[in-house]
């Protein structure tokens, strides 16, 4: 089995694999620059937005590491729910959003009370 998770290593590409490297460095250098350099916000609070939107974008990757370096920065458990629970509402608002928009664009509007 050792084998098998190795093969699937070196068949699994690294994170921006296939961004050549001097867009990799802008990016790199862009997030530091906003979530490392101090500014308003604490990182306590940068890592519960992060959770959040890593939630709402459905990126897997980015939710694991943010909840991870909440972790490690002292963000309790209560609080990382929290902002699932922010994340929930959102994704939540985005679907009854969209319904509305089509609700608009194709006259239906027959679950309205009179």
């Amino acid at each position: 089995m050792a084998k098998d998770d190795s093969k699937q290593k070196k068949n699994t590409p690294s994170s921006m694999g296939m961004i050549e490297p001097r867009f990799r460095n802008i990016y790199l250098s862009f997030y530091k620059e906003t979530y490392y350099t101090p500014t308003t916000l604490d990182l306590k609070t940068k890592e519960l937005i992060a959770i959040a939107a890593s939630a709402v974008a459905k990126c897997e990757g980015c939710l694991a590491g943010h909840i991870k370096k909440a972790l490690e920065i002292g963000v309790t458990r209560q609080e990382i729910s929290d902002a699932l629970v922010v994340a929930i509402g959102i994704a939540a608002a985005s679907v009854v959003d969209m319904s509305d928009h089509a609700a608009i664009k194709l006259a239906l509007h027959h679950l309205e009370e009179p």
